[in-house]
């Protein structure tokens, strides 16, 4: 090897057109791009769990994902919710694929079942959650998401829920609940809704502290994952099949008759 060589600049007959000792990946816009932007979820969804999807400090997510441009979620993503958008987005395909699964099998039971219609809105996000400590942010940060109803009125959020097929099931689970009128079938519907996120939640931030070795001696122990379906199943049909008050709340009046 002559002075003049290094083992940089010795061969470059793997990557003709490249510049000695670079990796065209880390010199590809594109590529950095892509890169950054998986950089910038990381460390949103990690974010967004913790310290809530609003809350959260986007240059702290930035300082997090190792950016020094103060503007890089604004320049990879445009804004706070689309960046949330991405957080829901990339669990979608996991969610999509139980869930249809399951809603198929539910729509193969008799219409009086309802506890099959509410397992796909149950399952697949606690299966989910036992994925991993990304997984277990999902349940946190939707179930933030529907306690202040925010889904209507960001169509990037929506977009991203619709896409796990959620609304799907839910369409199924109202169509097997007992009659009422309109607006107390909604009010079901949204407790029941934040009634689960928010058991899947507190779960997998029970896994967490678990997995970090921070569950003390009076931590309630956890059930199995097959376990705490069936329990959290069979609670939500209890609740969207209570006696309907008679009468209904003023409130709850439809106006339709």
């Amino acid at each position: 090897m002559s002075s003049e060589q290094t083992p940089e600049t010795q061969d470059t007959s793997t990557n003709p057109g490249t510049t000695p000792g670079t990796d065209p990946a880390r010199t590809d816009p594109r590529e950095l791009g892509r890169a950054t932007r998986a950089k910038l979820v990381e460390a949103a969804t990690r974010a967004f769990a913790e310290h809530g999807a609003f809350n959260a400090s986007l240059l702290d997510i930035t300082r997090q994902a190792g950016q020094r441009n103060r503007g890089a979620v604004h320049y990879h993503f445009g804004s706070r919710e689309k960046l949330l958008a991405a957080v829901l987005e990339q669990h979608a395909d996991f969610l999509a694929e139980r869930e249809l699964r399951l809603l198929e099998v539910a729509r193969s039971r008799p219409v009086t079942d309802l506890a099959s219609a509410v397992e796909p809105a149950v399952r697949p996000m606690v299966e989910l959650a036992g994925t991993g400590w990304r997984g277990r942010c999902y349940p946190v940060i939707l179930g933030e998401l529907v306690a202040e109803e925010i889904l209507d009125e960001e169509p990037d959020l929506r977009a991203a829920v619709e896409h796990s097929g959620g609304y799907a099931v839910f369409e199924l689970i109202a169509r097997r609940m007992p009659p009422m009128s309109e607006a107390l079938l909604r009010e079901r519907l949204s407790l029941f809704s934040g009634f689960a996120l928010r058991a899947i939640g507190d779960r997998s931030r029970a896994l967490d502290r678990a997995e970090r070795g921070e569950a003390g001696p009076h931590h309630r122990p956890q059930l199995d994952e097959d376990g705490f379906v069936a329990n959290l199943v069979g609670m939500s049909v209890a609740m969207l099949t209570a006696p309907v008050p008679d009468p209904e709340p003023a409130f709850l009046a439809d106006p339709t008759g």
